[in-house]
């Protein structure tokens, strides 16, 4: 993966626009001391490069009737379908995240569901016909931390050789 040396500048603009992506650019000019056309630049770099993937609302769950968190870990009868599987996990709406994992799981997904009966219908109805040898769930009572990573100063860096590490 590719790692990418961030300026002071781009770093600012980060923990301004990490903090609330609502942000007028000129607001964020004005608190980086530079013009709004430098912002609009800085944005459109930072998005290309892929380290900003774009804006959004975040809707909570729990407000629109989604009361039960739960991930799952997927063992699958043909660890070679993961291609398939992943498509198929793809038209599956209360699945939010997939990841492909080390350890005894092929898979481990994050489900909503309006509740533990809506819960076992996803896993009974939609998960098992996925070609699993089998599953194992854990429920999420509340989740005590949700946040995005912090944008570190260049004090924060790790050295030079301790970077090269990370992104190799």
């Amino acid at each position: 993966m590719a790692h990418h040396h961030l300026d002071s500048l781009d770093r600012k603009i980060l923990k301004l626009i990490a903090t609330d992506a609502r942000v007028p650019f000129l607001e964020v000019a004005r608190a980086c001391n530079v013009s709004g056309a430098a912002i609009h630049q800085r944005i459109q770099k930072l998005t290309t490069l892929g380290i900003l993937k774009g804006s959004e609302f975040i809707i909570d769950p729990e407000k629109i009737g989604y009361e039960a968190c739960a991930y799952v870990g997927l063992f699958l009868k043909d660890p070679s379908s993961f291609d398939s599987v992943v498509e198929k996990l793809r038209q599956i709406p209360e699945v939010t995240e997939c990841h492909y994992t080390t350890g005894g799981y092929d898979m481990f997904i994050k489900i909503y569901a309006k509740s533990n009966h809506h819960l076992l219908n996803i896993i009974h109805d939609k998960l098992q016909p996925l070609g699993l040898s089998r599953s194992e769930t854990i429920v999420s009572f509340n989740a005590v931390i949700d946040r995005q990573l912090p944008i570190l100063n260049d004090a924060d860096e790790p050295e030079e050789d301790e970077e090269e590490a990370i992104s190799e």
